[in-house]
């Protein structure tokens, strides 16, 4: 086989591809290859290519025993490592006797399971803490406080508060695979948006009142109808209100403003822009790419003793996505936050 028709022949398959000869020089690279390990690869010895002692080990096994090998080969990029499945297998053929080596990216599978393992774990670490703690108590309460009744009713009350906690994280677990289930099926419901602010606002003011902060809404005064799930619409607009009662309300004031655009840059046509802004301490810039992400909290402690979960922001997320909308967050230290669901009128 002549090495010009193998050079051909590489050129034409989009994952990278290296032929290294039996003098251990890459005899061959097309487009992708030189892309990633530079474009001046062509004979140069396979070790000041590659680099990595992985892919050195299985080059060299082929090139000696003529048996098939993988290895692993990681690129590091500006925002992201690139992890390649490398095989090698020995080619032969009219004189030419080396390794053919194959780079098959599996950077979006490996981060696939960093994410499975992640969640398992951040899931197994929040029931963790309440199972300990009612163990704890039942066992107390078996024994040392069985005839104790003002430490039973504490117990009881703590036992009750973790039992709660449980059950929300497991209904935000549910909610959040349901919406991501349904994430790529758009709704066909016709739906009125400014009655559905108006239902969450009145649905969360006497939590509000408790807490001593005002809800204000603006812009919800006309019917604004829009092709959406009423019902996920809800929990989106409960989240984000609740959210900013519970951790915004130090300057004692919640607005919740609804306005049209003409023609968002975006979505490309008319839209709706839902803000809820509140006047708390606002959120460090360097937290704000990360606040959808499951589990993500800016403060641990505090989220917890208010009974977050920490999924709210990621379910927001992904149900917005299921509407074709934009999801936003501004926030600045010492002024408040603004939070904006921005979905299409059609």
């Amino acid at each position: 086989m002549q090495l010009d028709l193998v050079k051909s022949m590489l050129e034409g398959l989009t994952q990278p591809l290296l032929l290294v000869g039996s003098d251990e020089r890459v005899w061959a690279a097309n487009a992708a290859a030189r892309e990633m390990l530079g474009a001046a690869i062509e004979g140069r010895h396979y070790v000041t290519v590659l680099r990595q002692p992985g892919v050195i080990d299985a080059i060299e096994a082929v090139l000696r025993h003529r048996q098939p090998m993988q290895a692993r080969y990681t690129v590091s990029g500006l925002t992201r490592e690139s992890i390649f499945k490398v095989a090698v297998s020995a080619v032969d053929g009219d004189g030419m006797g080396g390794a053919l080596v194959s780079f098959h990216d599996t950077s979006d599978a490996e981060q696939i399971g960093q994410m499975r393992r992640d969640f398992v774990a951040n899931v197994s670490h929040e029931l963790r803490t309440p199972l300990t703690a009612l163990l704890g108590f039942i066992e107390t309460l078996k024994g040392a406080a069985r005839d104790d009744a003002p430490a039973r009713d504490r117990f009881l009350t703590i036992m009750e508060r973790e039992a709660e906690r449980m059950n929300r994280l497991v209904h935000d677990l549910l909610s959040l695979s349901r919406v991501e289930a349904e994430e790529r099926v758009r709704p066909t419901a016709r739906v009125d948006l400014a009655a559905l602010v108006q239902s969450a606002v009145t649905a969360l003011k006497p939590m509000a009142t408790e807490a001593g902060v005002r809800i204000e809404v603006t812009g919800a005064e006309a019917p604004i109808s829009i092709q959406a799930d009423p019902d996920q619409l809800t929990q989106v607009f409960n989240n984000l209100i609740e959210n900013a009662v519970k951790y915004g309300g130090a300057g004692k004031l919640v607005t919740v403003a609804l306005h049209r655009e003409e023609r968002d840059l975006a979505l490309r046509g008319p839209a709706v822009c839902i803000d809820v802004i509140d006047r708390g301490e606002g959120i460090d810039a360097v937290h704000i790419p990360r606040l959808t992400e499951r589990f993500y909290r800016v403060d641990t402690h505090r989220s917890r003793e208010k009974g977050g979960t920490g999924l709210g922001l990621a379910i927001v997320k992904h149900i917005v996505n299921r509407h074709r909308g934009r999801f936003r967050i501004e926030s600045e230290k010492g002024k408040g936050s603004r939070f904006s669901v921005i979905l299409p009128i059609g």
